[in-house]
């Protein structure tokens, strides 16, 4: 009977092996939903926006541009390098067109050269920093709430957030080594 018992205990382990993975990857995204604030629409919807923009931005100016499009509850950040005005106000055109897109905050900068991949790795690393402060920091705040994007040692704040979070993310953020910039692109919930 022990030897029933443990091959059929086997045989359900090798087949729910596979399982896993994906049961653990629902749980983990069922706990990123649960702690943000946006519904899971708005969550899809930002997704959207974003692809869609980045595939437009991508069709019409190839690699003559470094553009990042960050939504967050419909409120799109545009951030990166153009060579002059006109691809600037013509890329906030194209992602001012899009379906359900509530308000732009357009950061590109006009440059005639575009960020290195020093400079990506940079900001990859002031970010990864700020996460992890924000995580130790005990403020009072769930990290989850709040977006971090930094470009070109500038980060931009996003988020549905109370004004109390919102100041302590923003110091977090502004106290970091090597962040030059804050600049708070949230949406207040009081």
């Amino acid at each position: 009977m022990h030897y029933f018992n443990f091959l059929f205990l086997t045989i359900v382990l090798v087949v729910t092996q596979g399982c896993v993975p994906v049961v653990g990857a629902g749980v983990a995204a069922g706990a990123l939903l649960s702690s943000d604030r946006r519904t899971a629409g708005i969550i899809l919807e930002d997704e959207n926006i974003e692809n869609k923009a980045l595939k437009q931005i991508s069709a019409q100016y190839r690699d003559t541009v470094h553009v990042n499009v960050t939504s967050f509850n419909r409120r799109v950040l545009v951030t990166g390098q153009v060579p002059n005005e006109k691809i600037k106000a013509d890329i906030e055109q194209i992602v001012s067109s899009l379906t359900n897109v509530k308000a732009i905050n357009n950061e590109l900068q006009v440059s005639s050269s575009l960020a290195d991949l020093s400079w990506r790795s940079n900001d990859s690393m002031i970010t990864g920093n700020i996460k992890m402060r924000f995580i130790s920091s005990g403020k009072g705040f769930e990290p989850e709430h709040v977006k971090i994007i930094t470009e070109n040692s500038t980060v931009y704040l996003m988020g549905l957030v109370y004004h109390k979070e919102a100041e302590s993310a923003t110091e977090i953020a502004s106290s970091s080594r090597g962040v030059e910039r804050v600049v708070k692109v949230f949406e207040y919930l009081d």
